[in-house]
């Protein structure tokens, strides 16, 4: 099986994400932290997290790209426990059943995108409202430079 580890290709998510998420935990796009809000709610760091994070189920911070890695049967099992915990703990869910299945559900997407695709694929995601005031999300591929740039137009300093 495989799934979406956060990954990290320069420091900006520290600057950008309210929490950033550090390299290597599990991830899943995490929309439903937005649920109930409008447009006009989202601002600066939240703004950013709406507009381009995936949700780590470690840290529950967010990372602007995501890998696909291998991950075995216990390690879902374990995912999807400590992600209906926080349903129940965090966001209100009913109990534990109910928590379990929405975690199942979100679980279950990752698992269905990562399955088609190479170990190490590089996602992205843009989620925004729709017309109705519903959230969507675009997942797009991130694909290597196929050759290497003239020269180098900016660099990041901490």
């Amino acid at each position: 099986m495989k799934f979406l580890k956060t990954i990290r290709f320069d420091p900006s998510d520290t600057h950008v994400f309210e929490i950033a998420a550090e390299p290597d935990q599990w991830a899943i796009p995490g929309g439903y932290c937005f649920a109930g809000n409008k447009e006009d709610d989202l601002k600066g760091k939240t703004k950013q997290a709406f507009s381009n994070g995936f949700l780590s189920l470690e840290s529950f911070g967010f990372s602007t790209f995501t890998s696909v890695c291998e991950i075995n049967s216990d390690e879902v099992l374990l995912i999807t426990q400590d992600l209906a915990k926080r349903f129940v703990e965090v966001n209100g869910a009913p109990d534990m059943s109910a928590a379990t299945a929405v975690a199942e559900q979100e679980v279950s997407f990752v698992l269905e995108m990562c399955a088609e695709v190479p170990i190490n694929t590089v996602f992205a995601l843009s989620r925004s409202f729709d017309e109705a005031g519903e959230i969507r999300e675009a997942f797009r591929i991130v694909e290597a430079p196929r050759e290497a740039a003239h020269t180098r137009v900016w660099e990041i300093v901490e």
